[in-house]
């Protein structure tokens, strides 16, 4: 979720959106103005973007480490919620690293930059759902037919994956800044 401290910190400015032809109006989501920013704002906008998602992440856990503590009987429609609320935090910020992706290998033209953006997208869609089957796995419906080797295997591919994220991460701040 894009919040407003994290727009106003950020090096381009956001433009709010505008209402669609039903009356209703649209989630505001910023439209960066991509012709203006330099590759270094668009850089340090995924890495906003990347603690956006952490910050996601650690309310999927408090979530799901609530739902547990919370029965029997458990609040599932809490949880729910919880859920929902971090699936659209992921979407929108996915939604916006995309479009870094897009300015990054068209306009801009570089491919090395965009290819790093789309592995790290890649990469977080890896750990999403492999963080989700660990919390389906923990659920109390399924406690007694837990895998505990398959428990373990799935922690260390989001050890894996994190670190590959940090790795990428690292590559594409090194390579933005040879390329300006």
């Amino acid at each position: 979720m894009i919040t407003a401290k994290a727009s106003a910190d950020s090096a381009v400015p956001s433009v709010h959106g505008t209402a669609v032809a039903t009356g209703v109006p649209e989630r505001e989501e910023p439209e960066w103005p991509w012709k203006d920013a330099p590759i270094r704002a668009l850089v340090q906008r995924i890495h906003q973007l990347q603690a956006e998602r952490a910050q996601a992440f650690r309310r999927l856990e408090e979530g799901h480490l609530q739902y547990l503590r919370s029965g029997p009987p458990y609040d599932f429609p809490r949880y729910r919620s919880t859920v929902h609320e971090v699936t659209q935090a992921f979407a929108a910020a996915s939604r916006e690293v995309l479009a870094v992706e897009a300015e990054l290998s068209g306009p801009r033209g570089q491919p090395l930059l965009a290819s790093h953006v789309r592995s790290l997208q890649q990469l977080e869609q890896t750990r999403l759902a492999t963080v989700a089957l660990l919390q389906l796995m923990g659920t109390p419906e399924l406690t007694g037919q837990e895998d505990t080797l398959e428990t373990h295997q799935l922690k260390m591919k989001v050890i894996k994956t994190m670190e590959a994220i940090s790795e990428v991460l690292q590559d594409l701040r090194f390579d933005a800044e040879s390329a300006e």
